[in-house]
């Protein structure tokens, strides 16, 4: 399973590997990335632009679950986004107004935290601290009032706060899931509802930077990764159906 340089030798077993463990980490509030960077690791896979863009591109299986689960709803707001529903937010405006931030500080940083970040050791500090800090903000959050509970009363300005938070998931090993969710938890809004708006922002997020990488780096990917990132792109879509 060992790879070489611009083009690791992927097979049909890591890429599956690496689907499952893509696909169960997404949405929960936990690093999918992190999980993968160490995944690789243990696989013996080599780093380089060739894996990380394999590793980010099969999160399009994972995302694309979220269009087979809520395209109702998205083509609902979709109909009236030019004509939204007074005093009752869009929902294309929230996701929209929510991913601004982080995408904002991406493209300005990305550059930066591909060269910086990707690594193991900031993975493992990462996952500990957000680990130590989910349970902090649990334990503060345990007896507060939550006064939103569904996505639709979730207001504009409260949509960028959570953007915010998302903007902290840019670190290798911090839960995009965790962040945004912690965030929503802090303004009121219901668990359940939390979780489904860090689903629903994970769309522009999650689908851009896929989009990027893979356009970025489509060099360094070689005929012979074509199956493997079908069968890692398949797995995670079908893992992430189940966990969403």
């Amino acid at each position: 399973m060992t790879g070489g340089g611009e083009a690791p030798d992927i097979g049909w077993l890591d890429a599956t590997i690496l689907g499952l463990i893509e696909g169960l980490t997404e949405f929960l509030p936990v690093s999918s990335t992190g999980h993968l960077i160490v995944g690789q690791r243990l696989l013996g896979l080599d780093t380089g632009a060739a894996t990380d863009a394999f590793a980010i591109g099969i999160q399009m299986g994972a995302i694309t679950a979220l269009l087979v689960l809520y395209w109702r709803r998205l083509m609902a707001a979709f109909r009236t986004a030019l004509r939204p529903e007074p005093r009752k937010p869009n929902l294309l405006w929230q996701i929209g107004i929510a991913a601004i931030p982080a995408i904002v500080l991406g493209l300005l940083c990305k550059d930066w935290i591909f060269e910086n970040l990707f690594s193991a050791t900031v993975v493992a500090y990462t996952l500990i601290i957000g680990g130590v800090l989910l349970l902090l903000l649990e334990r503060f959050l345990r007896n507060s009032t939550e006064s939103v509970r569904d996505v639709s009363e979730i207001s504009y300005r409260s949509a960028v706060c959570i953007g915010l938070w998302q903007c902290l998931a840019l670190i290798p090993g911090t839960s995009r899931s965790g962040a945004t969710i912690g965030g929503a938890l802090v303004l009121g809004v219901s668990r359940a509802t939390a979780a489904e708006f860090s689903f629903l922002l994970g769309l522009p997020i999650l689908y851009g930077a896929a989009i990027y990488k893979l356009l970025a780096e489509y060099k360094s990917l070689t005929s012979e990764m074509v199956s493997p990132f079908l069968i890692g792109t398949i797995v995670s879509f079908i893992a992430a159906l189940a966990v969403v």
